[in-house]
């Protein structure tokens, strides 16, 4: 029988880490509680969880300073906060975090990027797959997309944000980390380039640049590729 996974909540709230445990228990994953910093580290190096969902707001120690180490750990980690500002998100995902959550939170969702975050940490090695979604394939080694067994041309820049996105699929990616990768250091704060090559993307494989359906944009974060990759 495959080991269930582990799953650490971190809250200061046990109204929440209940919901949370009620939700994720029969969906057969195992779950540790922390309320606040020094026993989340505790249960990290105890534990060894594969997941993390941690609030920031919490009573000993600022949660944006835990990301690190419990990456370091193995965890994936997946914020669970109230601090909804723009700035909180960027760094919590700059810091490290797989992903945000603004509370309050459907859990429904919060299981759907629990799963995503677990299909990162465990994939195949993608750089050598062909990625696939609703018709649309990226072979990433031969640099050409395809949909619904047609070629279409995208440009450079195009293709490479399309498949720094198709990588970490369900996974929003700043602003300054797609335009480091994409575009080199120093052009962090080039945003409308991003906003150039992401509409022609979506011209180009979803027909609608207006109201795009699968390139979500988090406003003043990143983009997210709204879609599960099968390789």
């Amino acid at each position: 029988m495959r080991e269930a996974v582990r799953v650490l909540v971190v809250d200061d709230e046990a109204a929440i880490r209940a919901l949370l445990r009620a939700s994720l228990e029969p969906a057969g994953y195992r779950v540790t509680e922390a309320g606040n910093a020094a026993a989340a580290l505790a249960a990290a190096h105890d534990e060894t969880p594969q997941v993390v969902l941690l609030d920031l707001g919490l009573p000993d120690r600022d949660g944006l300073d835990l990301i690190a180490p419990l990456r370091r750990a193995g965890a994936a980690v997946l914020v669970l906060s109230a601090r909804d500002a723009t700035a909180q998100k960027v760094a919590a995902l700059d810091n490290g975090a797989d992903d945000y959550v603004t509370k309050p939170f459907d859990t429904a969702e919060v299981l759907a990027r629990v799963r995503t975050a677990l299909r990162h940490r465990a994939g195949p090695d993608v750089l050598a797959a062909a990625l696939r979604f609703d018709g649309i394939e990226i072979d990433l080694g031969a640099r050409v997309v395809r949909k619904d067994g047609a070629e279409v041309h995208l440009a450079p820049k195009e293709f490479a944000l399309l498949a720094e996105l198709a990588i970490n699929a369900g996974k929003v990616v700043t602003h300054a980390q797609l335009l480091r990768t994409i575009w080199g250091p120093g052009h962090e704060g080039d945003v409308e380039y991003l906003r150039v090559a992401a509409r022609g993307i979506r011209r180009k494989l979803e027909g609608d640049g207006v109201q795009p359906s699968r390139i979500r944009n988090e406003p003043g974060v990143g983009y997210r590729l709204a879609v599960g990759i099968a390789p």
